[in-house]
């Protein structure tokens, strides 16, 4: 209960402030200030989501640009764990996130017909508790892309990218080696983290531009995690972020732990209760690539295709479900060879007269059958997503051939703008 003092300072600020509020605006207590809540945030809100991912931005993956940042003295770094450990490194990094991208770059992304960018961040950017060597200074960079987006008429996803103990062992965790995750101590300190993004950003200041927060990207289901317990995490998770949430509207999202929308239906069942789909706060983000396993190898053009548009069925959710799927990440680049009468074949390397590889062709060389095959691809995945999901983000903005955004657009791929479909009824 507020104390007799506390009732005072309300009503001085609620009659001083309440009366430049738009009508039916409700009202929450910040300190001792009344403050609009954020839960108008949905009002603007895409029905679906075109976005792309700001890789190597405030996480770095070294394979995303080897021969620039990690160069030099720094070219030993493997991930943001050894390269933050070398001398020097909080200078680099400043010239890194002010160059790598700006605001220039958001205006881009919107002309090109996009609405949103998921943004991933380490929790050693609000940590209090965090392990040498990380390095501070990112979350400022965070602060300043919302403000471009806001400007542009973009929305944010903020993605934790990397927890302490790291949840798959891979560089984009931000530490390759060991998965310690599942430690009470890491876990617990996950949980500060995205208490700490949950209180910055989302207030009426930023809540028209963050839609969503992801709690966790990429944590593995075997090994060293246990997917009882990151489901377990996962449910105290939402929690703790919907308590401290200003903006009743937030989207609290989960990586699937690659296991499947189907394997958090019972999560979901708990988290969003009876909700409709439009109001399950609670929502799944399933990455879905056609280019890291053997078995996709194996396959051509056409079959990359019709496997995209399966997906409809194999991986995402029937519109009876109230869980939201979103796919957070995707790629337009598979490892196909396509001939100049457009058939393809499966692999790297061709030696039939003509013949490009999507893997090993420069992009600035491919002509239009490769370019054709690939828009294809693109379309078919995208065109799944928007019609049995909440949208897509694809990985990532700036990326080596294929896997990059600004080549797909630069180069003609994709056309002018990415709603500009050019097989439209791909999937039919």
């Amino acid at each position: 209960m507020l104390k007799n003092w506390c009732h005072a300072l309300l009503g001085l600020a609620f009659f001083s402030s309440v009366e430049a509020l738009p009508a039916g605006v409700p009202l929450s207590v910040d300190g001792t200030n009344v403050v609009a809540s954020a839960n108008l945030a949905s009002s603007s809100m895409p029905s679906v989501f075109r976005g792309v991912n700001i890789g190597n931005w405030l996480v770095l993956e070294k394979w995303m640009d080897s021969t620039n940042l990690f160069s030099g003295a720094f070219s030993g770094a493997v991930d943001q764990w050894t390269f933050d450990s070398i001398p020097g490194a909080q200078e680099a990094l400043e010239l890194h996130w002010s160059t790598w991208f700006n605001e220039t770059d958001v205006e881009k992304i919107a002309s090109w017909g996009f609405n949103a960018l998921r943004i991933p961040i380490g929790y050693w950017a609000y940590s209090s508790k965090v392990q040498a060597p990380y390095l501070k200074g990112a979350d400022a960079y965070l602060a300043k892309a919302i403000g471009w987006c806001r400007t542009h008429g973009l929305k944010v996803l903020i993605d934790l990218h990397g927890v302490p103990g790291s949840q798959n062992g891979w560089d984009n965790s931000g530490h390759t080696g060991n998965v310690e995750w599942q430690s009470n101590n890491n876990m617990f300190h996950t949980t500060q983290a995205l208490r700490q993004i949950t209180r910055r950003y989302t207030n009426a200041e930023n809540a028209d531009v963050v839609f969503g927060i992801e709690l966790v990207n990429e944590p593995i289901s075997w090994g060293n995690n246990n997917f009882q317990t990151t489901q377990s995490w996962t449910q105290r998770a939402f929690k703790a972020v919907q308590a401290v949430s200003k903006n009743s509207n937030l989207n609290v999202i989960m990586h699937d732990s690659f296991t499947g929308a189907n394997s958090w239906t019972g999560v979901g069942q708990n988290l969003n209760g009876n909700s409709a789909l439009a109001q399950s706060r609670f929502w799944i983000d399933e990455h879905l690539y056609q280019n890291q396993v053997a078995a996709d190898s194996t396959l051509n053009q056409k079959q990359h295709i019709q496997k995209a548009c399966g997906w409809a069925s194999t991986e995402l959710l029937p519109s009876s479900s109230n869980l939201p799927v979103i796919v957070g990440e995707f790629s337009a680049a598979t490892n196909v060879c396509v001939n100049p009468d457009h058939t393809s074949t499966a692999g790297t390397s061709c030696t039939t007269t003509g013949c490009q590889c999507s893997a090993s062709t420069d992009m600035k060389e491919w002509k239009l059958p490769l370019k054709q095959a690939t828009r294809r691809f693109f379309e078919a995945q995208v065109q799944t997503f928007e019609a049995h999901g909440r949208g897509w983000f694809i990985w990532a903005y700036k990326a080596p051939g294929a896997w990059g955004l600004t080549n797909l657009m630069e180069y003609g791929i994709l056309g002018s703008s990415v709603t500009d479909y050019k097989y439209p009824n791909i999937c039919s």
